[in-house]
């Protein structure tokens, strides 16, 4: 294998590149391998079939695209097979951001009870697409005092202002109907208004210590303060002026992931989110952090992950959201990840000097 190449490569806003052996990468050769190559190889499928993204990112280079068809072209039924696929075709470089170190957070599917039309129990719309997108979009604020009422349609509702926000923050969701049927529903698009972290707030605003700041204690905070948009709990909601629409998807299976930003399902403990504005989907990441993500005590992440989805709040090159799966169980370990983590960009090694990163 050749050794690393040592040309220092640029594009990265305040984070420098450094080539690294696979020998390096701690817990690499300990990975599932053949699990990381079967997720590259449906993004791989997907790029060489130029398959639209449900939200564009960076376009794959031309020799991302090389290695892609290479893995269609080849058979790959052991892990060793895949760990050579992936030793061959990528060179690892380590991120160095300028802050010292990258960041991790998690991500799930809810899965929550709700109805087709409006109850006693569950008052609050989960909206589609309008009809006739408004230019400009209203905010947050302004679409809760009923401005797409009539024009983008509730899909569900669900229980209250609190489910609904915490299910556009993750984008996607399974709703349980009082008949036994499950509706899954993904991101169809949003009014464009900048995403603004209601966490961040609290902890700025000295109501939560940064340790503290998870899903369940943001929302415990909201419904203790209220949820009208004069109480406090509705007030810190509307901070955020961007709001995310949906769609039913009934292609899906029980067993798969959420469709993500590439447009393909997400896959557990396997798929991040990163920024579309740096990164291809379909990229590898091998990411070595410590993490409570198989339960409340820290152990050891090691993983190569596939980049398959983005989000607003996923800003920067050493920056990524893990997708932990569908539920509860899913939720709770999710909404604990707020970790430093350490990443390592897998690219072409054929990439030319005058190419993008991707």
């Amino acid at each position: 294998m050749s050794n690393p190449p040592s040309e220092p490569l640029d594009g990265l806003p305040g984070c420098a590149l450094r080539p690294v052996g696979f020998g390096d990468l701690p817990g690499f050769a300990a990975d599932d391998h053949g699990a990381a190559f079967a997720l590259f190889a449906q993004h791989a499928a997907a790029i060489i079939a130029n398959a639209a993204a449900l939200r564009s990112a960076v376009p794959a280079s031309e020799a991302l695209r090389a290695v892609c068809r290479r893995a269609l072209d080849r058979s790959v039924t052991t892990d060793a097979e895949a760990r050579s696929f992936l030793e061959e075709n990528f060179q690892p470089y380590r991120l160095m951001p300028e802050t010292g170190h990258g960041f991790v957070t998690g991500y799930y599917e809810p899965v929550v009870p709700g109805s087709l039309t409006r109850t006693a129990e569950f008052t609050t719309p989960l909206r589609g697409l309008p009809e006739h997108a408004p230019d400009p979009y209203p905010t947050r604020a302004e679409i809760e005092a009923g401005a797409l009422d009539g024009v983008a349609a509730p899909l569900v509702f669900l229980r209250d202002k609190v489910e609904v926000f915490f299910a556009q923050v993750q984008g996607s969701l399974r709703v349980a109907l009082a008949d036994g049927r499950t509706l899954r529903l993904t991101y169809a698009g949003r009014n464009g208004h900048p995403y603004t972290s209601i966490g961040k707030w609290l902890v700025a605003a000295g109501e939560l210590q940064a340790d503290d700041v998870d899903m369940d204690r943001v929302k415990a905070w909201i419904r203790d303060k209220g949820e009208a948009p004069d109480a406090p709990g509705g007030a810190l909601m509307l901070r955020n002026n961007s709001y995310v629409f949906f769609a039913e998807n009934t292609a899906l299976g029980a067993e798969d992931g959420p469709i993500g930003g590439a447009g393909l399902p997400l896959k557990m403990l396997r798929s991040i989110a990163v920024d579309r504005t740096i990164w291809s989907y379909g990229l590898p990441f091998f990411l070595a952090a410590d993490l409570p993500w198989q339960s409340e005590t820290v152990s050891p992440f090691r993983r190569l992950m596939i980049a398959g989805d983005t989000g607003s709040a996923i800003l920067g090159p050493a920056r990524a959201d893990i997708f932990f799966g569908s539920g509860d169980a899913a939720g709770a370990r999710a909404g604990t990840i707020r970790h430093r983590c350490d990443f390592t960009v897998l690219l072409p090694r054929e990439r030319l000097s005058c190419e993008r990163l991707s």
